[in-house]
């Protein structure tokens, strides 16, 4: 008897959320939400990004052009910093300002996730939460950061696993929720929903 295969389905354009599915033994679907995430406001920061979550996985959870039977993965983050929820930086001037006041101090990286099994209806959704401790960037290091771009794609204008990994000098909490997908948080979501995290593995192996 071959063995279950479970698609997922991945509701976001984030290169860096499918490299870390990838590198964990998952290929997922790619399919974008479409969401405005302007049209969610004043709501505390790990709030804020679970309902954003919420919102990428309905949007794609609805479509008639899913895998049969597909688990169904919204993410969203934001950076919590001085009780302030700081998702992608505007501009350029926006983000120096922000590294400005981010530099030699710690904030919290909440990410949101929501799992919905398409052959039942049935939705899983949890917060992963990791502290990030800056370095004390000089400005020149800012300027450059900026510069670079890399800043103006990202919540809170910062990554570890590209060029701002060097200007992260500690994290407390799981590594992956800062990339933006915490993998065992999503396997607790998977258990939840009644399915294995290895039949995942299995989807993956299957597609050609």
């Amino acid at each position: 008897m071959s063995p279950a295969r479970t698609a997922l389905v991945l509701a976001s354009a984030s290169p860096a959320r499918l490299a870390t599915l990838r590198s964990a033994g998952v290929e997922p679907v790619v399919m974008v939400s479409g969401v405005d995430e302007s049209q969610v406001a004043d709501l505390p920061p790990a709030e804020l990004a679970l309902q954003l979550a919420e919102l990428k996985c309905a949007a794609v959870a609805d479509r008639d052009d899913l895998p049969v039977g597909a688990l169904v993965l919204g993410c969203d983050s934001v950076l919590e910093l001085d009780g302030e929820p700081l998702g992608k930086p505007a501009d350029a001037a926006e983000a120096t300002r922000r590294w400005e006041a981010m530099r030699g101090r710690a904030g919290v990286l909440h990410s949101g996730h929501c799992l919905r099994d398409t052959a039942t209806g049935h939705v899983a959704a949890a917060t992963a939460s990791t502290t990030v401790h800056f370095a004390d960037v000089t400005d020149d290091e800012i300027a450059a950061y900026v510069a670079s771009g890399e800043p103006l794609q990202v919540a809170g204008a910062f990554t570890v696993d590209g060029l701002g990994g060097a200007f992260v000098s500690r994290l407390e909490g799981d590594h992956h929720t800062v990339v933006g997908v915490s993998l065992p948080l999503l396997r607790e979501l998977v258990a939840e929903l009644g399915h294995s995290w290895t039949d995942l593995w299995t989807a993956a192996a299957g597609r050609t």
